[in-house]
């Protein structure tokens, strides 16, 4: 097998996070796709993997060489795309997190055009609530929904949303709807930990005001908080997109909408070394297309990014 071989099954374990896996996906048998990876390692000087009966998983030196790997690896498919002179099509894996309410009203449909468009590209999307590590965790592209700091990766920004208080019209009927930060205190809190881990909200634009509170309800998924804020139990604090269809349909309604902090931006990232690769362009150009028409439809003729 020569060096080229090894690192296309180098990334496809890492990827699949099992040997036996990998090797279905590369069709070879499992003691072929394990002599190879430890005649890689060989050849390195360096354990690549930690191996145990139950999981496979890079090691430091391993997550390094991914990097590596897959930037010779999209190099080589560009350089046969440019001696051949055709465009070279998205083709392989792609994959793709996000987390998971965003993901299912979002990008699955983005994905279902991709894959429309592009019969040789299969994606993987991994929806979790949690912010992923791309490199060790073999993601291709990550949407990200925060104000990101200074990294290696690139961003595009692609949307925006708004944070927002919510509650059932029944619990307002009950309750009584707050006017002000005071009268809010007065109020059953259902927190969702992971908008919110520290029990404080931060309202308002410039001079932004922080609301401690103690929840009377802390849950760790947007959906359960939603569910709960439904069922009338209090004023939780969610993303808009979560929310846009209970609020059309009216089993919602949004509370202190002058105190909503500046939106936050909907980034797609990815590491520099995927710059280059088709499937990661393919995927941006798709997702450009969806929220472009989004854009076009919510701004009209001002043309700014849609705020879901």
């Amino acid at each position: 097998m020569d060096r080229l071989d090894l690192f296309k099954g180098f990334v496809a374990v890492a990827e699949a996070k099992s040997f036996a896996r990998a090797a279905r996906i590369l069709r070879r048998s499992p003691a072929a796709m394990t002599r190879a990876i430890a005649a890689l390692e060989q050849s390195l000087g360096a354990a690549l993997f930690r191996r145990t009966t139950r999981s496979v998983t890079l090691t430091d030196d391993g997550t390094v060489m991914l990097d590596h790997a897959r930037r010779i690896l999209a190099e080589v498919d560009l350089a046969q795309a440019a001696f051949s002179g055709t465009a070279l099509q998205p083709h392989g894996l792609l994959v793709v997190t996000a987390s998971v309410i965003f993901g299912r009203l979002h990008i699955v449909l983005i994905v279902a055009q991709l894959l429309a468009a592009h019969p040789k590209l299969d994606v993987r999307l991994v929806l979790v609530d949690r912010t992923v590590r791309l490199v060790e965790e073999g993601i291709d592209v990550a949407v990200r929904i925060a104000e990101l700091p200074d990294s290696a990766l690139h961003a595009v920004k692609v949307s925006e949303v708004q944070r927002v208080l919510v509650a059932s019209p029944s619990y307002l009927k009950s309750h009584g709807t707050p006017k002000t930060l005071n009268q809010l205190r007065e109020h059953d809190i259902i927190s969702f930990e992971g908008l919110s881990p520290n029990d404080e909200w931060r309202l308002g634009g410039k001079g932004s005001q922080v609301f401690r509170y103690k929840p009377r309800l802390a849950v760790n998924s947007a959906d359960a908080a939603i569910a709960a804020a439904m069922s009338g139990l209090g004023i939780t604090r969610v993303l808009s997109y979560q929310v846009a269809q209970d609020l059309a349909a009216g089993r919602l309604r949004t509370v202190l909408d002058d105190l909503a902090p500046p939106p936050t931006p909907v980034n797609l990232v990815y590491q520099a070394q995927r710059s280059g690769s088709v499937n990661v362009r393919a995927f941006l150009d798709e997702a450009r297309a969806y929220f472009k028409i989004r854009t076009d439809t919510k701004a009209g003729a001002n043309k700014t990014p849609a705020r879901l």
